[in-house]
């Protein structure tokens, strides 16, 4: 396998790359991964949410990196810059995404580092993300994240039942 290569994409290269992005999507969600979407989920579901991820990234909303190993898109991940404006400093990790073909790969790892340059440069100085996967928590503190608290029954899987939902910080 190859190095996985990290690219910022603008709002046009994620709606030219929105079948891949919708592939991942699908594929975290059907995996079990708690995202935000219900079963069944199929890659029609994903490009439905991507469109409204293209109408928010032309508002300047979100930041949306993509990594590829072999010229194909496996992973992804969102800076949320939608802040109020009592909060220009901070800004909300989302959707770290990882097809299940492309795990143990070091492509999580490689979107974060490069999604936390990216806020650094945009200047934000303090990020913050949730989860309520196991694997994601290891890979969050490895990288230098701080637990706050985990929050029961904070969302469902996408298979139905509560789940619950840790929140991490970070300052840059």
């Amino acid at each position: 396998m190859s190095a996985v290569e990290i690219v910022e994409l603008d709002a046009a290269g994620v709606a030219a790359a929105i079948g891949e992005l919708s592939e991942v999507l699908a594929d975290c969600v059907n995996g079990g991964a708690s995202v935000n979407f219900m079963l069944p989920y199929g890659p029609d579901d994903a490009t439905q949410f991507f469109r409204k991820v293209v109408v928010a990234m032309e508002r300047g909303e979100i930041v949306l990196l993509a990594a590829k190993l072999d010229d194909r898109i496996v992973g992804t991940v969102q800076l949320g810059m939608d802040t109020p404006p009592n909060q220009p400093h901070r800004g909300e990790i989302r959707k770290l995404l990882v097809h299940r073909s492309a795990r143990n790969a070091g492509v999580g790892a490689a979107l974060m580092q490069a999604i936390e340059a990216i806020a650094k440069a945009r200047g934000r100085t303090l990020l913050i993300l949730d989860t309520a996967s196991d694997s994601a928590e290891r890979l969050y503190e490895r990288g230098g994240w701080q637990r706050l608290g985990t929050i029961p029954d904070y969302a469902m899987w996408p298979q139905g039942g509560f789940c619950d939902s840790i929140i991490f910080w970070k300052k840059l």
